[in-house]
């Protein structure tokens, strides 16, 4: 970014009219964790990729590859850029009350620095952006909020340098920085939630899709599974409740990492595979009852791997399973957000008026895109 575009800014303040990008968080069931970087690289094998995935809804060649069914909701983080002093850059967050500012060209690649590094990456200078939760009192509940943010940096700063790099190549950046710099353990999931949003079957390329020699880490093949007029049909079955009890993921994720080391872990990871597909079949022809078996099955799997898994949530399991229902802690379950998945909506409701005097519900609408732009392209420039 030149100084000329601090005016801009400036401008676009007075007017209240800021240059935004808002990105939703995702509900990951079933396939989870398979798109970690080191699961991607350990049960892809190669395959002939159909030239168009839409002709086969059942997406039988992909049965074996390692992936993830996102749901995007109505949840996430909005980033402003406001004008900075020239020579400066900056990252503020309102709900965790820090800032972090620098020269640009001398951001230091320390985890205190993971999104003032994006906009250094980017070229940019003169700027500050400010990060805010779309709901309030909503931080780290394993909604995938650090990627979300990291993905909404991106792309805003993507869009302020005249757009160097593909969305692919964003999901990318996104994703190593967050890892590479010690925030997180994190695949690519949460990112593409973000660029492309849906209900969505992501199918995992870790060194890229064959004969498409453009493709890297970040790639995906994607297939929608359920089309914007039957949301109603899954948002009358589904709810978040949190536990109240958070701990750091990565304790899990670490954990389920080391036994993909061991050959009865790494059995146990392979099973996730055929759930994985199992539910989104399941979501595609509207099949609660399959949904519910696939998610209780992939949640079972996971507390083998490692018991904690469910550290704060069992109650709710419990509850969930004498509705009929499903319970899944969201991401590794360390943000405390845990998912319900009902047959039919009177059992959601019952299961509501067990869990609510207890529990906190957050409730969500389905969306079919993963992020929004507001105020872009800066006019005039």
């Amino acid at each position: 970014m030149n100084l000329g575009l601090i005016k801009f800014l400036q401008k676009a303040s007075k007017q209240n009219a800021l240059p935004s990008v808002i990105a939703y968080n995702r509900i990951d069931g079933p396939g989870s964790s398979l798109d970690l970087r080191e699961f991607q690289q350990a049960f892809w094998t190669a395959c002939d990729v159909p030239d168009d995935i839409h002709l086969d809804p059942t997406a039988q060649w992909s049965k074996n590859l390692p992936r993830t069914i996102g749901i995007t909701i109505d949840i996430g983080t909005k980033v402003e850029a406001h004008p900075f002093k020239p020579g400066l850059i900056g990252v503020r967050s309102i709900e965790y009350g820090t800032e972090v500012t620098a020269k640009s060209g001398e951001v230091l690649p320390i985890k205190e620095n993971w999104l003032l590094k994006i906009l250094d990456i980017m070229g940019l200078t003169g700027v500050m952006f400010v990060l805010h939760n779309l709901r309030p009192g909503i931080q780290s509940s394993g909604l995938g909020g650090s990627a979300t943010a990291a993905m909404a940096v991106c792309l805003l700063a993507n869009e302020l340098a005249t757009h160097p790099l593909s969305h692919v190549q964003l999901i990318s950046m996104a994703s190593r920085i967050e890892q590479d710099m010690g925030v997180s353990l994190t695949g690519t999931q949460e990112q593409s939630n973000v660029i492309f949003g849906g209900v969505v079957d992501y199918i995992w390329f870790p060194w890229g899709i064959p004969r498409h020699p453009d493709s890297g880490y970040g790639s995906s093949c994607r297939l929608d599974l359920i089309s914007p007029n039957n949301y109603p049909q899954l948002e009358q079955r589904v709810t978040i409740f949190h536990t109240g009890q958070k701990r750091n993921s990565t304790d899990v994720n670490s954990i389920w990492l080391e036994k993909l080391t061991t050959l009865e872990g790494y059995k146990l990871h392979k099973e996730k595979i055929e759930i994985a597909y199992m539910f989104r079949e399941a979501l595609r022809m509207l099949n609660w009852g399959d949904a519910i078996g696939a998610t209780i099955e992939y949640c079972k799997i996971r507390t083998k791997l490692c018991p904690a898994y469910l550290d704060g949530a069992r109650e709710i399991l419990g509850f969930s399973n004498d509705k009929g229902c499903a319970a899944f802690p969201l991401g590794a379950g360390g943000g405390g957000a845990t998912f319900i998945l009902a047959p039919d909506p009177e059992s959601l409701e019952a299961l509501r008026k067990d869990l609510t005097p207890v529990y906190r519900e957050i409730p969500i609408k389905i969306l079919p895109a993963g992020h929004k732009m507001l105020n872009l392209p800066i006019e005039g420039r």
